[in-house]
């Protein structure tokens, strides 16, 4: 029997209780004992794998209790991993520890009332799953009164912000040994607060809860937290002189989140999909953590699943379904001029030269350009280049690490594009079009063409598309493009419901050049004559024919009637 993919799986345990497919970084719980770091932050893209590692990490250490305070074995989890084979002294610290784990992603709500009864209901929840704790002589009854009311959701509000530190003090009294605190996506609180606008109430709540748990707690033995970026500016973590920061820029722990290039081999390998390799590798792969190559895991699994259900199915965006592309569409209608030329050269293929500083906050991401690209880089929009740093500064060559990104950036570029063709007033150009005023066509075409953003190299067909769907936006006349008239096709045809009315034709050619655009016009009208394409409107009954030859170099145009 063929082992079931793990796709939206993200508990350990059941995942090798299952049998599922899994891609061994338990060697991440070899460093994490090695390296015997306090407070471990480490920042990843969404869905590079954190809940699923702080699962593991949590099943590897956990001293782990039923209700009736029994103890529940997970040893044999790790017996084929390779954690197993790196001697007595790491696997004497499997079940070890009590261990606190809350994950901070219920706080995604519209207003901060509900985002923080959400997140004391998850602080409520781990209090239940340590209620064992009750029955021990070693925990005073003003402390046990003090732990029901949190379990509860009865305490004051004093007593969530300090709810971590308490419940690690009661397990250390438990087990006699201190207390790992696992957090996940601690700054999905932050960013969801930022857009929705309680941005400060929420900082004060994580300062406290945190603050009082990581910051000289006797009780902790160590932490890791997980999130996209790094928090700094807003105090949550600035007081913590115990904390180590492991970004995607920083070499350790490089590859213990997404899959390495010979992770991919394996599974391909496993569900006989070899012969897929190249075209995961141009759509998934292209980040780099450190000096690490890394791929999107997710991306990777979902494509193999519907790979094994059709061998020919084409890679998709899948990662575009997971993450808020919000950020993109922020970049793209708010850009200008400069930025909407960075962003062509990055859908091309080009990079682009930036600054880059790990401590960029939610609250901050606006201010400048600068920092949206960071925003981007952290967030796995965007990937370092070849040479990482510069030396001596903190500049970086950026560009889109692989297809289905890019994909993501056209979509979103599209979308905008549509948006803004909708709103767009035409009333001038078509003014212009009717009284057969060139001049004031072509600044009008070229003024958009400057205002919007191109990954289609300029060819024909770009500004086709472009000029199309402009005057179909603009209602008034029916619009035909490329449709049969006379002996060929001419490119646009405009014509009014009514044959009293009036019709234009549109010629458009692209020029290598822009002095060679008047050669291009010209011919644009010669082809409208020899090819008849009034043809098939005299025969409607238009009388009132309108012909223009339309030239286009890179974000120029140029009008002949």
């Amino acid at each position: 029997m063929q082992k079931p993919l793990p796709i939206g799986f993200e508990d350990f345990k059941r995942i090798i209780d299952g049998n599922m497919y899994y891609v061994d970084k338990t060697l991440m719980i070899k460093k994490l004992i090695d390296n015997k770091g306090s407070v471990n932050l480490f920042m990843r893209p969404r869905r590079f794998g954190k809940t699923l590692n702080l699962s593991m990490i949590r099943r590897f250490f956990e001293e782990e209790l039923n209700e009736n305070g029994e103890k529940i074995q997970n040893a044999f989890l790790f017996d084929r991993l390779e954690i197993a084979a790196c001697g007595r002294e790491y696997m004497d610290q499997q079940g070890k520890y009590p261990v606190i784990n809350l994950s901070l992603k219920a706080a995604k709500q519209p207003t901060f009332e509900l985002a923080a009864a959400s997140l004391v209901d998850e602080i409520a929840k781990e209090y239940k799953r340590h209620a064992y704790i009750l029955s021990c002589d070693r925990i005073s009854e003003n402390d046990k009164i003090r732990f029901t009311a949190v379990m509860n959701q009865k305490a004051q509000d004093v007593e969530y912000a300090k709810a971590l530190d308490f419940l690690s003090s009661c397990l250390t009294r438990y087990h006699g040994v201190r207390t790992i605190i696992l957090l996940d996506e601690y700054d999905v609180p932050l960013e969801n607060a930022y857009f929705e606008g309680f941005y400060e109430k929420m900082t004060g709540f994580i300062r406290s809860l945190f603050e009082s748990a990581l910051k000289t707690n006797p009780n902790l033995e160590f932490s890791v937290i997980t999130g996209c970026l790094r928090i700094s500016r807003e105090s949550i973590f600035t007081r913590l002189s115990n904390l180590e920061i492991y970004s995607i820029l920083n070499p350790w722990y490089a590859d213990s989140f997404g899959f390495t290039e010979k992770e991919v081999k394996d599974v391909l390998s496993f569900y006989g999909l070899e012969d897929k390799f190249a075209e995961i590798k141009n759509w998934y792969d292209g980040y780099r953590f450190g000096e690490t190559d890394i791929y999107n895991p997710w991306s990777i699994l979902n494509h193999v699943k519907v790979s094994l259900a059709n061998r020919t199915a084409i890679p998709q965006p899948y990662w575009s379904n997971t993450s808020s592309n919000s950020i993109i569409k922020e970049l793209v209608e708010n850009a200008d001029s400069g930025v909407r030329q960075e962003i062509e050269k990055l859908i091309a293929g080009e990079k682009i030269k930036k600054p880059v500083y790990e401590d960029i906050t939610y609250d901050s991401i606006y201010d400048s350009q600068d920092n949206l690209w960071n925003f981007l880089y952290f967030t796995g929009y965007l990937k370092a280049g070849d040479g990482g740093l510069e030396n001596d500064t903190n500049y970086m060559k950026l560009m889109i690490p692989n297809a289905e990104v890019r994909a993501i950036y056209k979509r979103t570029v599209l979308a905008w594009f549509d948006k803004k063709v909708k709103n767009l007033e035409c009333s001038e150009l078509l003014s212009a079009l009717e009284k057969g005023d060139s001049e004031r066509i072509e600044e009008f075409i070229s003024k958009q063409l400057l205002d919007t953003i191109s990954f289609y190299d300029y060819a024909e067909n770009y500004y086709h598309g472009f000029l199309a769907g402009i005057l179909k936006g603009a209602g008034k006349y029916i619009v035909m493009s490329n449709r049969e008239s006379g002996t060929r096709r001419p490119d646009i045809l405009l014509k009014t419901p009514s044959v009293r009315g009036e019709a234009i034709i549109l010629e458009l050619k692209v020029s290598d050049s822009f002095q060679g655009m008047e050669k291009k016009c010209h011919e644009a009208l010669k082809q409208i004559g020899e090819m008849d394409y009034e043809a098939e409107l005299r025969a409607e009954g238009y009388n009132n024919i309108k012909k223009y030859g339309v030239s286009f170099y890179q974000k120029e145009c140029m009008v002949r009637k």
